[in-house]
């Protein structure tokens, strides 16, 4: 390998060892554990697990020597990785003109025999080795040089599983910083965007009070459909900054809900009517959950209930009940029912089947898919079943 390319490769190789941010972490078990077994296997007073740097070899558990790095130009494990598929062994290090007149060899840690497995990332670049050392010649035998590869694969699955894990939490950390930027953004818009609104409805108002007689039939439809989608835009906006407030309520600690508190707040936004009848079948009497994601579930539930209805009167029932792992609700009405077809696509965000609802307002198709974040996020699931021109019921499980 001529010297540019072995110095792109060395760099490749470095770039694959601080993939795994693990140089300089603290001591860990699962690490410890291997190369305990590593020096029991081949009866060695000495056991390490070496990562190679640009300058130091770092050992990432060092089971019989008490230092934790030692200079790259003195280490055994450097050799070993220059032939990543091969397992390296010095039998005797005094006679071995590469090491006799090592630091190592010379001085403490008196290395006499060394065997390094050479440990290699899924792209096949070696990042270190786990080796054996005893302070006395010696040999090993097929069963523990074939146990001490067995050992190193062990070795880089830990390293992978961590691998994945760190960039996991950076991932879901990323996410989070994401989350908060476009909640502030929807806030931000919505303020934004709603004030200009306002000033087309109040000028449309103004204008109809001052020339209404003054326009014909086609000028008040268009004055009508400027007025229709300016509500449809508002009721969007407040949907949308609704949404993006979900996270923030659910990152909220749990605590106890009563559901009889509950229930009569539900009471109150939805007193008494003709056109709808709410009836309650609690089962508990509390609950351990997020109480502000419970009562927007409810009251996205209730409130499409209610307005998709085809009936004179919406009869909607809401009840639960609990098992040893999960709670269980449901909301269930007398309306039209859903088409099995579009039963799994209500909950996709702006997915609206009926434009209009039973008072004339416009549909966004937020408030299901709103519903299904919130009973994700608090580790259950939502389900609807319905016959069509019956009505539907949604079950949804929260976590306990």
């Amino acid at each position: 390998m001529g010297s540019s390319k072995k110095s792109d490769y060395e760099k490749d190789r470095q770039q694959a060892l601080k993939s795994y941010s693990i140089l300089d972490t603290l001591p860990d078990e699962d690490y410890d554990n291997l190369t305990a077994i590593a020096s029991e296997i081949c009866g060695t007073p000495i056991s390490l697990i070496s990562l190679v740097d640009s300058k130091r070899q770092w050992f990432k558990s060092h089971h019989g020597l008490d230092i934790r790095e030692t200079p790259v130009e003195y280490s055994f494990c450097a050799h070993a990785i220059f032939e990543p598929n091969k397992l390296m062994v010095v039998e005797d290090a005094s006679k071995d003109v590469r090491f006799r007149d090592n630091p190592l060899v010379v001085g403490e840690p008196f290395i006499a025999f060394y065997a390094g497995v050479p440990l290699l990332s899924p792209e096949g670049f070696p990042l270190g080795t786990l080796c054996v050392i005893d302070r006395k010649p010696r040999q090993l035998s097929e069963s523990q040089k074939q146990s001490l590869e067995a050992l190193a694969k062990q070795v880089i699955k830990l390293l992978e599983l961590r691998k994945h894990k760190y960039q996991l939490k950076k991932t879901n950390q990323l996410l989070t910083e994401k989350n908060q930027m476009l909640e502030k953004f929807a806030v931000l818009s919505a303020t934004s965007i709603k004030s200009p609104l306002k000033n087309i409805k109040r000028t449309c108002t103004t204008f109809l009070e001052s020339y209404q007689s003054q326009v014909d039939s086609e000028g008040l439809n268009l004055l009508s459909s400027i007025d229709k989608a300016v509500g449809k835009l508002t009721q969007l906006i407040d949907a949308l900054k609704k949404s993006s407030q979900t996270d923030a309520a659910i990152r909220n600690k749990k605590g106890v809900v009563k559901l009889k508190k509950i229930q009569e707040d539900l009471i109150q936004l939805y007193p008494s009517s003709d056109d709808y009848e709410l009836t309650f079948f609690f089962k508990n009497e509390a609950v351990r959950t997020n109480q502000t994601a419970l009562q927007q579930i409810f009251i996205n539930l209730i409130s499409n209930a209610i307005r998709y209805n085809d009936k004179v009167i919406a009869q909607v029932e809401i009840g639960s009940r609990e098992d040893e792992h999960f709670y269980e609700f449901f909301v269930s009405d007398n309306g039209p029912g859903i088409h099995s077809e579009d039963r799994r696509r209500i909950f996709e965000m702006f997915t609206v089947l009926q434009t209009i609802d039973r008072y004339g307002e416009y549909g966004t198709g937020i408030g299901l898919a709103n519903t299904k974040k919130l009973v994700e996020e608090l580790g259950g699931e939502i389900e609807v079943d319905s016959d069509e021109g019956i009505g539907c019921i949604f079950t949804f499980s929260l976590a306990k």
